[in-house]
């Protein structure tokens, strides 16, 4: 049984970025790629060891090495960028990007033959065959276990900010679902997934990881895909909230917000602030918000006396915790609006290219 310990949260505040992709044709249309590029053919030194797939053969995943300073995660994450388009180019195929590809028919595509994935497919069954997901996942290191347990329970909140911003999934199965972010929901329908629940501390979400490891529940502890969690084997805060994004500025706003927020909530810990203890069902209710409006979300807020707009939360967390990331990509057209505005004006191609990754 895979598992993670609390010796391994021994630094504070630095990075990783998981991101998932899409292995295309020349056309930008979804094909089987990943055997070919995962397996066939050494990767680029960069990427030994931090390439891999999904459960389907045109998801592919990467992993920037360990970012010590913040201001190098940049420059990591594109070297990680550029290094994955060219050897899919090498061996013919593209990279593209987004929460799920619009074109995308999970009946008309492979599964990976990994005995990890089979298991899960034998397991929970439609839920996971069906699952084209792909998103963004940012880690940020933190050196004690119980106050990362504590900053994971108080980025529950936040998580349906991040997803607003990053909508980018308007399309499911080839048609449009009405949602922004419909990969947010698809992947809600596997286990162990969506808004996590409050930890006491460090023991109780131990408590919790080894139940579900005891009871068969999961096979290793990366089967709890839960929204934010500690990563006991990583040491990090892992926040696994938005859509995947071909522009990577829009992927470096959400790391710098996430760093900021972990490091301004590790502030609060030590200072002996008191956590909140919001419902689930509320900050399920401020994340269904998110998936459906997306950048035009109204978020319950956080001491739960009303509500208040993105572009003002925005606002406010841009002048709290001295960043502009964010703002910048709300006041860009959404992901989510220009897919829909693409297809309806221009076509599928034209679509399709504007999801081609960018590394620069």
């Amino acid at each position: 049984m895979e598992r993670g310990s609390s010796e391994s949260f021994t630094r504070m505040g630095t990075l990783g970025i998981e991101e998932e992709f899409y292995v295309v044709d020349e056309r930008g249309r979804p094909t089987s790629g990943t055997d070919e590029l995962v397996y066939e053919h050494d990767p680029p030194e960069i990427l030994e060891g931090r390439l891999d797939h999904e459960l389907f053969k045109f998801v592919i995943e990467t992993q920037t090495p360990l970012i010590e300073e913040p201001s190098d995660a940049r420059d990591s994450l594109l070297s990680v960028r550029e290094a994955l388009a060219e050897h899919a180019e090498t061996h013919g195929y593209r990279i593209a990007a987004a929460g799920l590809h619009p074109l995308a028919k999970w009946r008309e595509l492979e599964h990976a033959e990994k005995p990890r994935y089979r298991s899960q497919l034998d397991r929970i069954q439609y839920p996971q065959h069906r699952n084209t997901t792909a998103g963004v996942h940012v880690h940020v290191g933190v050196d004690d276990a119980d106050k990362a347990v504590w900053i994971a329970n108080e980025l529950r909140w936040y998580v349906p900010i991040l997803l607003a911003l990053s909508a980018n999934s308007p399309y499911w199965n080839g048609f449009d679902t009405g949602l922004q972010s419909a990969r947010a929901k698809i992947f809600e329908a596997l286990p162990n997934t969506g808004m996590p629940t409050h930890f006491e501390d460090f023991e109780d979400f131990d408590r919790f990881e080894r139940r579900m490891l005891e009871t068969d529940a999961i096979a290793d502890r990366g089967e709890l895909w839960y929204d934010v969690r500690p990563h006991t084997a990583h040491g990090t805060v892992e926040l696994r909230t938005p859509d995947g994004q071909a522009d990577p500025d829009i992927v470096m706003a959400f790391v710098e917000y996430a760093h900021a927020l972990v490091e301004v909530l590790a502030e609060e810990y030590e200072d002996g602030t008191a956590g909140h203890q919001h419902r689930r069902e509320l900050l399920d209710e401020n994340k269904w918000r998110a998936i459906r409006h997306g950048q035009d979300v109204s978020l319950i807020d956080r001491d739960l006396e009303g509500t208040v707009d993105l572009g003002e939360l925005v606002d406010r967390e841009c002048e709290r915790l001295g960043i502009d990331g964010i703002r910048e990509v709300y006041d860009r057209e959404s992901g989510a609006e220009r897919q829909r505005r693409l297809r309806e004006e221009e076509g599928a191609d034209a679509l399709c290219e504007s999801l081609l990754l960018e590394t620069h």
